[in-house]
């Protein structure tokens, strides 16, 4: 096992006041307890052992982006704004975090945005289907730094494989992290998946920074990114 452990259908909390299949199935005017322009955020699906329907997720079909332990909401937010013809998906464990987000996007009137309660994990190996993403964003994921701890680590070659059965071919993943011994262990599982390719670095903007990377900024801590880009299915075959 590596990450957070799996979540089952019969163990997964149930949270209210989530934007459900079932409301999301009424006309955007006939949801209860929103605007007709501004829908809840938060999504739970109505099977958590069933692949996603995005037509379901989001009101209009457009390219999709994730971003795992979104957190506050700092760079995702930006990151909608700035590409409105870009779909969202925000996926965190904490639900207290979440809800002060789907409030800050409820006030921001963003459609481009949903938010996932659930493991990462589970989310790639089980919910997110296969090729629909052109970008997936993973910020300062929990080092984990004794080493009797590694195995809880969210990186791992199941999560690498993960991660390859969701990005579209030739999408990208964007990593980055204070714990540079953690970057090269996840620079590593990439290039041993087989069907990942080392290219530059992104570079993000002041107001994409995240909270995270804003505090070690400020203490003068090296941070370490890397980005790879999924290969062709053909090309990683042969390599």
């Amino acid at each position: 096992m590596c990450g957070y452990p799996s979540v089952s259908a019969d163990n997964h909390p149930v949270i209210p006041a989530l934007r459900s299949e079932s409301a999301m199935n009424q006309p955007v005017e006939e949801r209860p307890g929103r605007q007709a322009t501004a829908a809840a955020a938060m999504f739970e699906p109505g099977n958590w052992t069933q692949t996603l329907d995005l037509s379901v997720m989001f009101d209009f079909q457009r390219t999709l982006e994730i971003d795992v332990g979104c957190g506050k909401g700092r760079f995702l937010l930006a990151r909608a704004r700035n590409n409105p013809d870009v779909n969202y998906i925000g996926i965190d464990r904490m639900v207290k975090r979440l809800r002060k987000l789907d409030r800050k996007i409820d006030r921001t009137g963003l459609d481009n945005v949903r938010l996932l309660k659930t493991e990462a994990s589970y989310a790639f190996e089980e919910l997110l289907p296969p090729a629909s993403a052109n970008a997936i964003y993973t910020f300062f994921p929990d080092p984990w730094p004794k080493r009797r701890h590694h195995r809880r680590r969210l990186f791992c070659p199941a999560f690498c494989s993960a991660l390859a059965r969701v990005l579209a071919p030739r999408g990208h993943l964007h990593v980055s992290t204070d714990h540079l011994e953690y970057l090269a262990e996840i620079s590593d599982l990439m290039l041993a998946n087989g069907a990942f390719e080392p290219v530059d670095a992104l570079t993000l903007s002041e107001e994409e920074r995240t909270n995270f990377e804003k505090t070690f900024l400020g203490l003068h801590t090296e941070i370490g990114r890397c980005s790879f880009r999924r290969m062709d299915v053909a090309r990683s075959e042969q390599s």
